[in-house]
């Protein structure tokens, strides 16, 4: 993955630059520099998504193997395991939930426009 990512960055990069620079003035300029920059916010929020899906996701997994291990341990403390197993994986949940409501946030309130009300 990190041997793909460099050249990709530097080929964003240039692409961004030569359409800016092909653009030409006034108002067609800016339009492609702001595609340009909601594509970032939109790849961005894309890969925040995964990160916590992905995070959320490896929590869910140790969390399950931990409980199976402490009952096949001991089976008379399954009911409590489970309980408590119950409550972890809501919290692993909500933070990626969390995850997801930031990028919706920063995709579409228009946060970065100053037209969120601030």
């Amino acid at each position: 993955m990190k041997k793909y990512s460099t050249p990709f960055i530097m080929l964003m990069m240039v692409a961004g630059a030569i359409s800016a620079a092909f653009a030409g003035e006034g108002a067609t300029a800016d339009a492609m520099a702001r595609a340009i920059f909601y594509g970032g916010v939109a790849i961005g929020a894309g890969v925040a998504i995964g990160a916590a899906a992905g995070g959320g996701a490896a929590g869910l997994g140790n969390a399950i193997r931990g409980v199976l291990e402490g009952m096949a341990r001991n089976p008379n403390m399954g009911g409590k395991l489970l309980t408590t197993m119950f409550i972890g994986m809501a919290l692993i949940e909500t933070f990626v939930l969390y995850g997801l409501l930031i990028a919706i946030i920063f995709l579409f309130t228009g946060i970065f426009d100053g037209k969120a009300g601030f």
